[in-house]
């Protein structure tokens, strides 16, 4: 079975009252039903990781990670490293440190407060031996810089929803860090995203929503979803020329490798679900 994963979602921030479905469990069976398996679910918070895992626990496919967003530090500004690592290790579902890191382009005015976040979390990692899921914005010099100063190559990671140059891939690479692209890639003017893609192995790329946010084109302005995911799929997989089949296969062992883990078999029910945006890709098999 060829499997393809969301590697970056936020299920908890979806809205779950659109035409699309209006639970979570709607919303996994649409995935499934559009040969997306499995998930990872990221929160950016504490509180918002306990509240995943009340929600979405029990499902065997959903993976976790938990960190603290440079964005959401007023929420937690004095977070407890501690209660960090004890989130980290609840369970063998949660898988990474993350969403960390920092963002320039809304926030400049904390930067101080996010480097210092951002080492804490980094020397947190290492220390319970998990990769780094990180967000940068307009924060190229200071984001490698501090990946190299706290060694996070000894765990690895990927950079998310990567908007940066080729230079910023090319030193994350160096490091062992993956690229990851979302429904970004296939906007009009994203033609220096392209650039990366085009940049990027195939064996160093993965593919994600980070939904609810960036749905791809065609479905661009509603709230996106992990089966939206297969959109972007498509679209990078014509752009480097390769089947899709492939690109979901080697982006999937790409997440076993990072996450050092073996995705199962799912068995996906005959149930009845919206099929409002699926139009293209429900039951769609991979082109070979």
């Amino acid at each position: 079975m060829t499997y393809l994963v969301d590697s970056h979602c936020h299920l908890t921030g979806l809205s779950l009252n659109s035409k699309a479905a209006d639970s979570i469990e709607q919303i996994i069976k649409r995935a499934n039903l559009c040969n997306v398996s499995h998930f990872l679910n990221v929160s950016c918070t504490n509180a918002e990781f306990k509240k995943g895992m009340e929600l979405l626990g029990s499902y065997d496919n959903i993976y976790h990670a938990v960190g603290i967003h440079p964005l959401n530090l007023d929420e937690e500004p004095n977070f407890s490293e501690e209660e960090l690592e004890k989130n980290l290790l609840s369970s063998d579902k949660v898988i990474a440190l993350g969403e960390t890191g920092l963002d320039y382009f809304y926030s400049e005015e904390t930067k101080d407060a996010q480097i210092e976040s951002f080492a804490k979390q980094l020397q947190v990692a290492l220390k319970v031996k998990k990769p780094l899921v990180i967000h940068a914005r307009c924060a190229h010099k200071d984001t490698v810089a501090l990946l190299k100063s706290e060694n996070a190559r000894d765990v690895g990671g990927v950079i998310h929803c990567f908007t940066d140059s080729v230079q910023m891939a090319r030193e994350c690479l160096d490091l062992g860090f993956y690229i990851s692209f979302t429904g970004i890639s296939t906007f009009k003017a994203s033609d220096n995203v392209r650039e990366v893609i085009k940049y990027v192995p195939l064996d160093r790329m993965l593919v994600e929503t980070d939904c609810p946010y960036l749905a791809p084109i065609p479905v661009r302005g509603i709230e996106n979803e992990p089966a939206f995911v297969r959109y972007t799929l498509d679209f990078i997989a014509k752009f480097k020329n390769v089947s899709e089949d492939y690109l979901a296969s080697v982006t999937s062992e790409n997440f076993e490798n990072l996450y050092n883990l073996k995705l199962k078999d799912i068995t996906v029910s005959d149930v009845e679900v919206s099929d409002y945006k699926l139009d293209a890709i429900l039951r769609k098999p991979f082109s070979k």
